[in-house]
């Protein structure tokens, strides 16, 4: 008697736990197959900072991995010539300064002898034009002293653009060309450089969704570019992401991109019972509620809820318990499978 009572109670107490379980019916929905393959963070522009003038560098302001401003100098280049060769001008321009000094004052004295009919016209005219010879040497060598200026001024070597210092390749004291490249730098933004087989390249669209792995968590990029030229089997695609780390370029991340759209059974990961190595559903039919032994295959998360696909064991139109945590233990399965 005592164990029948025992009996009823427990049913009595599973009922209102069994009437309150959420349920579902089970429909093909449709799934995107992502393929794992790695991007390398890359800088937008790579712009080398290059010298102007050939000589020695005297001075050497940046090192990889510094932050620098468009217009910021990061070295200095001299070239003793230059000073020689503008030194060697002034003393010319000084020279020829006191000559036409000394010309123009014969010119003044040849203008009051002729007032004076002392002197010819004639005389006159050849004392201006060697004062108007004197100005245009004076005018030339300033010219060419402007010319060593800008050429030494063109020593500092500037930033083309704002960026990071990926690469400095030479050293304080060093000999310079014209042209040479002093500093690489990395500006105008990053974004990840995919390098994906072409068998695949079918599948990608400008604009799709990427997922990207970072040490921060996990991020969504967009697919920007995807480029036409194909090299050694493989495509070359663009994704820009927002807030990706800049510290370190050429780093590889951890990208999942969208080959497919398919049809499959998902159940919510809260649906799923793990018992004795195996995976259950509770199955309600009609009256009845059991656990059926199902394979899971991989998770799907849309819209932050996480859902589980089944391989087999349920079919279109079942109802499932999404919660059977609220279910009594000891409910039965179905013959044939393991509990």
């Amino acid at each position: 008697m005592r164990a029948t009572s025992a009996v009823l109670c427990l049913l009595l107490a599973s009922a209102p736990l069994a009437a309150r379980a959420e349920t579902l019916g089970l429909t093909h929905m449709p799934v995107t197959d992502w393929k794992a393959v790695f991007g390398r963070v890359e800088a937008r522009d790579r712009l080398p900072a290059r010298a102007r003038l050939g000589g020695t560098l005297v001075e050497l302001t940046v090192s990889e991995g510094d932050i620098v401003t468009a217009g910021q100098v990061l070295g200095r280049i001299e070239d003793q010539k230059l000073t020689f060769q503008l030194s060697a001008l002034r003393a010319q321009t000084k020279a020829l300064q006191a000559q036409l000094a000394n010309a123009e004052t014969e010119l003044k004295r040849g203008e009051e002898l002729l007032a004076r009919g002392v002197t010819t016209a004639q005389h006159l005219d050849a004392l201006r034009t060697q004062v108007d010879v004197l100005k245009g040497q004076i005018a030339a060598l300033d010219a060419q002293a402007q010319v060593i200026s800008q050429q030494e001024a063109e020593g500092a070597v500037l930033a083309p653009a704002a960026g990071r210092v990926l690469d400095v390749p030479v050293a304080q004291g060093a000999v310079i060309q014209p042209g040479e490249e002093v500093a690489l730098l990395g500006g105008g933004g990053i974004f990840l450089r995919l390098s994906i087989p072409e068998r695949h390249s079918d599948a990608l669209h400008e604009g799709d969704a990427i997922r990207i792995e970072t040490a921060a968590g996990t991020a969504e990029g967009r697919l920007e570019k995807v480029y036409p030229l194909i090299e050694n089997g493989r495509v070359l695609a663009d994704v820009a992401v927002d807030g990706l780390p800049d510290r370190f370029f050429d780093a590889r991340v951890l990208v999942r991109l969208p080959l497919a759209r398919r049809e499959a059974l998902l159940v919510p990961e809260t649906a799923l019972v793990a018992r004795a190595g195996l995976d259950f559903v509770a199955v309600q039919d009609g009256e009845t509620t059991s656990f059926r032994a199902v394979v899971p295959g991989e998770r799907h998360e849309e819209g932050g809820l996480v859902q589980v696909e089944i391989l087999s064991g349920l079919q279109p139109g079942d109802v499932i318990v999404t919660d059977p945590a609220n279910l009594p233990a000891s409910l039965p399965t179905p013959e044939g499978s393991h509990d």
